[in-house]
């Protein structure tokens, strides 16, 4: 079964989850996560790219919600990350970069929808 012909209350609970575990990952103090060595514009890159084609997958008709929400939530996080006691820092290229990933993940899902309906 295809994520998408979930219901939509399981649909909703599992991108709940997504943005959750996403928001713990960015607002615990730097020093207590493993460094993957890949750097943080990367990991800001793939963190957004897999929380928007797992909108994608969930909700493949919610076309430009999915993309804005993803948006919307790396610009809140990082205005957490300003406020908050934890270590952490806003940064506007960390957000540039999670816009980089949204926008990948939005050419991958327009891809495949193309090549889909071939």
């Amino acid at each position: 079964m295809l994520p998408s012909r979930l219901p939509r209350l399981i649909r909703l609970g599992l991108y709940a989850v997504a943005t959750i575990i996403l928001l713990v990952l960015c607002l615990l103090p730097s020093q207590d996560l493993p460094d993957t060595g890949t750097g943080d514009r990367f990991e800001h890159t793939a963190a957004w790219f897999v929380l928007t084609i797992t909108g994608y997958l969930l909700a493949p008709n919610r076309r430009l919600a999915i993309p804005a929400f993803a948006l919307a939530y790396g610009a809140l996080i990082e205005v957490l990350q300003a406020s908050a006691l934890t270590g952490r820092h806003g940064d506007v290229a960390d957000f540039l970069a999670d816009g980089l990933g949204v926008g990948l993940a939005v050419l991958v899902f327009l891809a495949v929808g193309r090549l889909r309906r071939r």
